[in-house]
């Protein structure tokens, strides 16, 4: 990637793909002229191997009932997306026009759908979260839910931009799921009613034994300074006890949780490593050095499956760092970036071209971060709208001295 590229986007990180058009994890960024095959290593794939490649396109264009309602170009562009696909990531994907104009107005910022967040965990479209106070949280819909299907299409081996595709739509227009809830043996079909989604970013409280709260929702470009603002109200309250909460926080901008970190971070301390494989050289991202609270500091993080890209890179960079301990659940597992490359003016291909590894070097893509005390909400729980989370770290922090 040069380096006007990386200025452009160099705040973006990993995100599941989200349905309110919350789309971030990308960076924006124009590619080799495809054309200039001067450029392209072609001797990795032989004739005779793509041999069956062009059997099975005469073949289909001999032989298939309809096979003059598709264009030749078409049937470049499903190449193209098989290609992509083959590589067994459901991060990188092909954008053929009518879907790259839809995933450019995506990144520009419209934001309607119906508010929440999907992805892909073992191979099943899966919610990574419904955004608070979004048509999907309103509905019931809740993280960990799988989507079996989208009005009547089945989401086998669907890949996450193509239900994008689906669930996105103009405000007030329905669109009809069946979900199955983790742990539930029947479907449930949930029509929900598209909208314009006001993303919520920030929010403190104070527990009655003065435990400060902060419960942090997203990582947007304004999330930095709110959590300067609340760190301050948080030494203003003259507590040394501190919850973040990053429960259903699927993530934004890497500066974000680069900048939060760094409040808590001697200078130098490993905040993240972005590793590019055999590609490139890994880049270290380490703390500013803001590092204002001293070892009376008692913090715990907050976190569920929900809790996905920055919320894993700031949760991990502090956990593993010795500032905070985990309470919750394990997070989802994305800890990867993505590069949009211009293939054709009105195609685009987005590749994952590297990866986030915590301080210690574990690879968040693969397992996600473990808590140090696990702690399950049960529907019992949800019933009696108790939260055995939080109440487990407030006994941590009042056991404190």
């Amino acid at each position: 990637m040069n380096t006007q590229d990386r200025k452009l986007v160099l705040f973006l990180i990993g995100l599941p793909a989200v349905i309110f058009a919350f789309f971030i994890g990308v960076y924006v960024g124009g590619g080799e002229n495809p054309r200039n095959t001067s450029v392209v290593d072609t001797s990795a794939v032989s004739d005779e191997q793509f041999e069956p490649f062009w059997k099975a396109w005469h073949a289909l264009d001999e032989k298939y009932v309809a096979a003059a309602s598709t264009s030749a170009q078409q049937r470049v562009w499903g190449s193209i997306q098989g290609l992509a696909s083959s590589y067994g990531d459901p991060y990188t994907v092909f954008f053929p026009p009518v879907e790259a104009k839809m995933f450019q107005e995506d990144i520009s910022g419209n934001f309607e759908g119906v508010g929440m967040e999907i992805g892909i965990k073992d191979k099943q479209l899966q919610v990574v979260a419904p955004i608070k106070n979004s048509p999907a949280e309103r509905a019931g819909v809740k993280t960990g839910d799988f989507i079996l299907k989208i009005e009547e299409q089945s989401t086998v081996d669907m890949p996450v931009d193509a239900a994008v595709k689906l669930i996105r739509g103009a405000k007030g227009t329905p669109v009809k799921i069946t979900f199955l809830p983790q742990g539930a043996t029947k479907p449930v079909v949930r029509t929900l009613v598209r909208d314009i989604i006001d993303i919520p970013t920030l929010e403190t409280s104070t527990k009655e034994s003065g435990i400060f709260v902060i419960r942090l929702y997203s990582f947007t470009a304004h999330s930095a300074d709110l959590f300067r603002g609340a760190l301050r109200e948080f030494i203003l309250s003259g507590n040394d006890k501190l919850i973040l909460d990053l429960r259903g926080n699927p993530g934004g901008y890497l500066d974000a949780a680069w900048d939060m970190a760094s409040w808590f971070l001697a200078p130098g301390k490993t905040v993240v490593t972005e590793d590019f494989g055999n590609n490139n050289e890994p880049k270290v991202y380490r703390s500013k050095g803001y590092d204002i609270f001293n070892d009376n500091l008692h913090m715990i993080i907050l976190t569920d499956a929900g809790s996905a890209s920055a919320s894993e890179i700031l949760a991990g960079a502090l956990q593993e760092n010795g500032v905070a301990k985990i309470v919750g659940m394990k997070t989802f597992g994305k800890g990867s970036v993505q590069q949009l490359v211009s293939i054709t003016p009105d195609t685009s291909l987005k590749i994952t071209i590297a990866r986030w590894l915590t301080p210690k070097g574990h690879n968040l893509s693969h397992d996600g971060l473990e808590p140090d005390y696990k702690v399950e909400v049960t529907e019992k729980d949800v019933a009696a709208k108790y939260d055995p989370q939080m109440a487990k770290a407030v006994e941590i922090l009042n056991a404190t001295q």
